[in-house]
């Protein structure tokens, strides 16, 4: 079995058709206004109207109330939650039992500190989301920074969740991030774009390509 990916921050159909084209496991839509690659609930909903069964589709918020996720989900066809905030295990677990479905909880990593305090969210979300700390500056969104941390932090850890591995990956990168960090699933956005907000179909491509050659080996 393959590495599973997820693209993430899709606005266009073409994306869409080219991440499903190269065996996506999950899509993600970015419901964070700040975002250059927010989408709202009726586009997120239009993109992936043709998406088959069995390819997720996850909505992205950031620290938002329950309004705004029920008016995404009365909208889009989205069946899993990723919060890249700083929510907190119970309200994971609040909006779990609220709106029913799945939780990914994104968790920001930089130092040996971070990793320790992920283990709190393993009760009340169903996968982890690993990526690195935004930088230290002014409107520095939450994620989508192509910015990596040290893999080597989260390697050989066992973890009562499954996981994913996110930030600054690229297709070149990629076969390096999964030996090292151990990840069997993965997560891009700024690494198959252009420029911010603006997918590369060729990268895409590019990405997903090398995911199917990296093998999980499992006991």
């Amino acid at each position: 079995m393959s590495v599973a990916a997820k693209i993430c921050g899709l606005s266009t159909e073409a994306a869409v058709t080219a991440a499903v084209a190269g065996g996506v496991a999950y899509l993600g839509f970015v419901f964070y206004r700040p975002s250059p690659r927010a989408v709202t609930a009726e586009r997120a909903a239009r993109v992936c109207a043709g998406v088959p069964e069995g390819i997720a589709r996850v909505g992205l918020f950031v620290d938002a109330d329950d309004d705004a996720i029920a008016a995404v989900l009365a909208a889009a066809p989205i069946n899993l939650l990723q919060f890249h905030g700083g929510e907190s295990p119970e309200r994971v677990a609040d909006a779990k039992t609220r709106f029913g479905r799945p939780v990914i909880k994104a968790v920001a990593i930089a130092g040996p500190a971070d990793v320790l305090a992920a283990a709190r969210y393993e009760e009340a979300a169903d996968l982890l989301l690993f990526d690195a700390k935004p930088p230290h500056r002014s409107g520095a969104l939450p994620g989508g920074n192509g910015l990596a941390f040290d893999w080597a932090l989260i390697a050989g850890r066992s973890w009562r969740r499954p996981w994913m591995l996110s930030g600054g990956l690229t297709a070149e990168m990629l076969p390096e991030a999964v030996r090292i960090s151990g990840a069997t699933a993965v997560d891009v956005s700024s690494g198959v774009e252009s420029r911010p907000g603006v997918k590369d179909l060729n990268k895409i491509h590019d990405f997903l390509a090398v995911a199917r050659t990296l093998e999980i080996t499992t006991f």
